[in-house]
């Protein structure tokens, strides 16, 4: 009776564990999609802001009905470019998780994915090295879209982090000011099946991209190849 009851306890856990594993799994697929798409669409994502970024963080099908229920308002993954400059191709994806009592009012009752642009070393390394809030710890801005990157040149070359909303169809630079963003370690642990940091998943060269991970990964390699941007290299 105890054996079984033993077993039966450990077949649920396992079951448990799997399921967490696969709803991160699909999440991380998910993003790929979200990027795929916003950059399907003409004039949306300006691809000479998208060359210049260091790393770039997805939050797929953030939803207000959540925001009754916690702090936890988005989940996605961040990819940054490798080496020490940031100038190799696109690196393994690391997960994290957006917070903040200003998306609600801001995003409505739809389901809404946000996409957000690190710009330069400063930005990543802010990210990378804790919790932090943006427009604080990391300035922050509402990304130009369209032909109103070379108008607004001098806005988002200043900005650590760029911030951009679709929802329903529609896609537009939004202001997350005052949210929080941080590492999600046990997605992070779910995905890689091991305690891993944030840090060494993101600059480490030898953690490889996760299955579901692959898309992600290889829209931005696809679309973004290169780094245009000149900066100094960040300490790992």
């Amino acid at each position: 009776m105890k054996r079984s009851l033993v077993i039966g306890v450990c077949l649920s856990f396992a079951a448990g564990a799997l399921y967490a594993a696969t709803k991160e799994q699909k999440r991380l697929e998910n993003c790929g999609l979200v990027m795929q798409e916003v950059l399907s669409i003409p004039d949306n994502l300006p691809r000479q802001v998208l060359d210049k970024a260091q790393c770039v963080i997805v939050f797929p099908s953030v939803l207000k009905v959540a925001f009754g229920m916690g702090k936890e308002y988005g989940r996605g993954a961040m990819v940054c470019r490798t080496g020490k400059e940031f100038n190799g191709p696109w690196g393994a994806p690391a997960m994290y998780a957006l917070e903040g009592d200003s998306i609600g009012m801001q995003i409505g009752g739809e389901a809404t994915d946000l996409i957000l642009l690190v710009m330069n070393q400063r930005g990543a390394a802010s990210i990378l090295s804790s919790r932090i809030k943006l427009g604080g710890d990391a300035s922050a801005a509402a990304g130009p879209i369209g032909r109103d990157a070379s108008a607004n040149t001098d806005l988002w070359m200043r900005a650590e982090i760029l911030s951009y909303s679709r929802s329903r169809g529609l896609f537009a630079g939004i202001s997350l000011e005052g949210s929080t963003l941080r590492q999600d370690k046990k997605a992070n642990e779910r995905i890689y099946r091991r305690k891993i940091t944030a840090r060494t998943i993101l600059l480490s060269d030898k953690v490889a991209v996760p299955r579901a991970g692959r898309h992600l990964v290889g829209v931005l390699q696809a679309n973004a190849p290169r780094n245009e941007s000149k900066q100094v290299a960040v300490k790992q």
